[in-house]
């Protein structure tokens, strides 16, 4: 099984806000998750990156993946 730390989209059309979740890979986007460790808004102004980082350190030791953008947004903000 290949889990993924992922972004799952929420909110309203042109509206995004999305939750970092941590998902099987073979799950649709917005599907079934494991468990949910953040949230991401690209809308505010800077944007605004909360993450539960013990638990994405935690994931990560046994084996998750994270997507590129997560990765990205993870790099940014000092947790990995």
């Amino acid at each position: 099984m290949a889990v993924k730390i992922r972004l799952r989209r929420m909110g309203a059309k042109k509206a995004p806000f999305y939750r970092v979740v941590v998902a099987d890979s073979r799950y649709p986007r917005d599907g079934r998750f494991i468990e949910e460790i953040g949230t991401y808004n690209p809308l505010t102004d800077p944007s605004e990156f909360k993450v539960d980082a013990e638990k994405v350190q935690q994931w990560i030791k046994n084996g998750a993946q994270p997507t590129d953008t997560v990765k990205e947004l993870l790099k940014k903000n000092g947790i990995i």
